[in-house]
């Protein structure tokens, strides 16, 4: 038992390291889980990603990024993120300004190629990894490149009821588990984050299924 301890990934200690586990055979089911993916979100599913996915050379968090770019110049403009979510599925047009208003707020200034704001309250895409937040699942790294391990504990950790999908309890769990300390933004924008992809991507039954959250 101690030859084996330096590869042991429970401590019993921790309780929690036995209730959160990793997935032990990633490396025999994804080639190096450990590499992060500039180009595309891959899964033991998923291996090359999304078939016949354009990737357009921008990294996995641009391209998450640019769903709100409509006419694909590199510049989200708020009416450009409204259209976005309203083709998301968001019909009630009060709680589409609401999310358009905070989304330029929170990722305007941060992703502005000079310290001079924009009055248009534009989103480069080109430096949307200026706006990642904290208390996340980490499936993207500060570069926006996708990280197959982190995404991969999401469900080998959560999904305990169904494996390959995560009930909104599931997802209530790992998002406390996530929350940094003293990071109000970051919990804040994470939590709706989840609401908003469990709304929308939700099963008949209320699941949110592995692909669906691989597929943003």
């Amino acid at each position: 038992m101690a030859s084996d301890s330096f590869m042991a990934t429970e401590a019993s200690g921790a309780p929690v390291t036995a209730e959160r586990k990793v997935n032990l055979n990633l490396q025999d089911q994804l080639e190096k889980p450990y590499l992060p993916r500039a180009l595309v979100a891959v899964d033991p599913s998923n291996p090359h990603g999304t078939k016949g996915h354009d990737n357009r050379n921008l990294s996995v968090l641009q391209q998450h990024a640019s769903f709100f770019d409509r006419n694909k110049d590199g510049i989200i403009y708020p009416w450009e993120t409204y259209q976005g979510f309203r083709a998301l599925g968001f019909g009630r047009i009060i709680r589409s300004i609401f999310l358009t208003v905070g989304t330029s707020l929170l990722l305007s200034y941060a992703t502005q190629p000079s310290w001079i704001p924009s009055p248009l309250f534009s989103i480069h895409v080109k430096n949307i990894h200026k706006g990642k937040h904290g208390s996340d699942t980490e499936s993207f790294d500060t570069e926006g490149r996708f990280e197959p391990s982190k995404f991969e504990a999401i469900f080998s950790k959560y999904a305990r009821t169904y494996g390959n999908a995560l009930t909104w309890e599931e997802i209530r769990t790992m998002h406390k588990a996530n929350t940094n300390l003293s990071d109000p933004i970051g919990r804040i924008s994470a939590s709706l984050e989840w609401r908003l992809l469990h709304s929308i991507g939700k099963d008949e039954n209320g699941l949110l299924n592995r692909e669906i959250v691989r597929g943003v």
